[in-house]
C-alpha cells in the first residue's frame, strides 16, 4: 500500500488525505441533497452532483417526484452511477432488489429486523459476507414513508476511521486484523444456512485509495477478538457513534427520495405504519463502488449548471 492514506506506517499520506477529507465534509444532511427530475434518466449535471457528494462524503441523497412502486428506479439509477454487479441476498426478490417493508408475521422475513418496525442499530450492509462479496455500494429508495418515525442516521465510515486513528492507531491496527470480528453461522431447520464468517472491520481496496468497513453494533450474533486493543477500539467506536458531537446526518426519507452511498454506516429509528399505506423502500446492494466524478473543470461546470 505505497502512498496509501490507510498505511499505518505512512503518516504523510494519511495526513494529506485526512486534511482534504475534513476540509470537504458536508456540515448537515441538506448539503447532501440533490434534486433530480427522474432518477431513471439523470441529466449530466444531476449525475455529477451525486458523484461529487459521494466523492467527499461517500454518500448522497436524491429527491425526486417519482413515488410509484417501480424497482426500475434504483436499478437504472445504479447503472448510471457505475454499479453493475447486483448482490441478491436470499431474502431479496428474484431480480435481486429487496422490498423493505413490515413483513407478515408468518413469513420468513419477519424474523429479521429490517422487515419489522423496530429500530436498527448502527451497521454496514453485508457485514456477514465474505471478502469476495463485500457490499461496496448501495441504493435505498423510498416509495412511501411511515406514518411516524423511521428516521435514518448516516455516517461516512472514513470519518470513523479518522476518529479511531487520531485517538490510537493501534485500535485501527486491531480492527484491520483478519479475525477482528466474527459473525457466527446462521442455522435453520436443515442445518447451516450461512457459514461462520470472520474478517476485519476495516479493509482497503487493492488500489489503496478506498476504505471498506464491515461493522455491526449488535451485541449478540457477533464475536469480537478478545484482546485489549480490539475491546478498546470497539468501545471507542460505539461511543463515537452515540455522541451528539460526531458527524452524523439524520433525516427521514419521503416518497421519491433515496440514498446512494459506498455502504456507509447507518441506522434506522423505529416507526409506526399506516396500515393502508405501509412504509416501503427498495434496497439494491452492489459489489461495485460508485464511479468517481469527472475532473475538476468539468465538475465545476456541472455543478454550476445544476444551480441554474
Amino acid at each position: 500500500m505505497t502512498d496509501s492514506p490507510f498505511d499505518l506506517n505512512d503518516q504523510a499520506a494519511y495526513r494529506r488525505w485526512r486534511d482534504a477529507k475534513l476540509a470537504g465534509q458536508p456540515r448537515q444532511a441538506r448539503d447532501l441533497i440533490v434534486p433530480v427530475a427522474d432518477p431513471r434518466a439523470l441529466s449530466q449535471p444531476e449525475k455529477q452532483a451525486l458523484l461529487q457528494r459521494c466523492a467527499v462524503a461517500n454518500m448522497a441523497i436524491y429527491r425526486s417526484p417519482l413515488q410509484r412502486e417501480d424497482k426500475e428506479i434504483p436499478r437504472l439509477l445504479a447503472q448510471q452511477l457505475g454499479m453493475q454487479r447486483l448482490d441478491g441476498n436470499w431474502l431479496a426478490d428474484e431480480d435481486g432488489i429487496s422490498q423493505i417493508t413490515v413483513s407478515d408475521r408468518a413469513g420468513e422475513r419477519a424474523a429479521f429486523i429490517p422487515y419489522t418496525n423496530r429500530p436498527i442499530k448502527w451497521h454496514t450492509d453485508g457485514y456477514y459476507h465474505p471478502q469476495s462479496r463485500h457490499i461496496r455500494a448501495m441504493i435505498l429508495h423510498c416509495v412511501r414513508a411511515a406514518r411516524a418515525g423511521g428516521e435514518s442516521a448516516l455516517m461516512d465510515h472514513d470519518m470513523a476511521y479518522i476518529a479511531l486513528r487520531e485517538a490510537n492507531p493501534d485500535w485501527v491496527r486491531a480492527l484491520m486484523a483478519p479475525d477482528a470480528m466474527t459473525i457466527p453461522a446462521r442455522l435453520d431447520q436443515d442445518g447451516v444456512a450461512r457459514a461462520e464468517q470472520g474478517g476485519p472491520v476495516f479493509s482497503v481496496d487493492p488500489s489503496g485509495t478506498a476504505l471498506h468497513m464491515r461493522y455491526t453494533a449488535r451485541t449478540h450474533s457477533v464475536v469480537w477478538k478478545n484482546d485489549p486493543a480490539t475491546r478498546a477500539a470497539v468501545a471507542f467506536l460505539a461511543q463515537f457513534l452515540a455522541s451528539d458531537a460526531s458527524p452524523v446526518f439524520r433525516l427521514t426519507l419521503h416518497g421519491g427520495m433515496g440514498v446512494v452511498c459506498n455502504n456507509v454506516l447507518h441506522d434506522r429509528a423505529g416507526f409506526v405504519d399506516d396500515p393502508q399505506q405501509p412504509r416501503l423502500l427498495y434496497r439494491a446492494r452492489y459489489l461495485d463502488r460508485l464511479n468517481e466524478p469527472v475532473p475538476a473543470s468539468e465538475r465545476d461546470e456541472a455543478a454550476l449548471a445544476l444551480k441554474t
